[in-house]
């Protein structure tokens, strides 16, 4: 075979190679062909209520107690930066002052002095914080009690008749 194909050269090759290729696509079936003959409505699935989800109600009660909260914030202690940053400044300020020997004193005086107020400062705004906020007691229509903590009771007064939603409170 090997001497075969040496004689028969390029051109004869490709020849044998086309009828090789054309046996083997006789081989292969065609593509199918499909026809859609019929169409189905579109009917969406039936929903059904879900169990367990609660239903949203409201209830009714009076004001039976409103009491006046406080909580104290945790005040952090100084950390040096403000006397720092108070000195620099005051330093600064200090030296813009006077001349000569009197511009030294004025520098180390606005130095000290800016470090002092630099550490009160800080000493202030990391001092605790007193928050006011009230208790709201309701007793409901059923009996039961229920308390809400709010920021400002706003017009609410003890007895009065209330209508609770959720967690929001309204005067009825």
């Amino acid at each position: 075979m090997k001497n075969m194909l040496n004689k028969m050269g390029t051109l004869g090759r490709l020849g044998l190679g086309a009828a090789a290729l054309a046996a083997l696509t006789a081989c292969v079936a065609p593509a199918p062909y499909y026809q859609q003959t019929t169409t189905y409505p579109y009917e969406p699935a039936p929903s059904y209520p879900v169990v367990g989800t609660p239903v949203p109600h409201a209830s009714y009660g009076r004001v039976v107690n409103i009491e006046v909260l406080q909580s104290q914030s945790a005040g952090a202690p100084p950390s040096g930066l403000g006397a720092v940053a108070g000195g620099v400044v005051g330093g600064v300020l200090g030296h813009q002052v006077g001349g000569g020997r009197g511009n030294t004193v004025a520098t180390v005086l606005g130095a000290v002095g800016g470090a002092v107020a630099g550490n009160a400062i800080e000493a202030n705004t990391r001092a605790p914080r007193v928050y006011q906020s009230y208790r709201v007691s309701i007793q409901t229509d059923n009996g039961t009690y229920r308390a809400f903590d709010v920021q400002s009771p706003g017009d609410l007064r003890v007895g009065d008749r209330v209508r609770i939603d959720g967690n929001q409170i309204s005067r009825v």
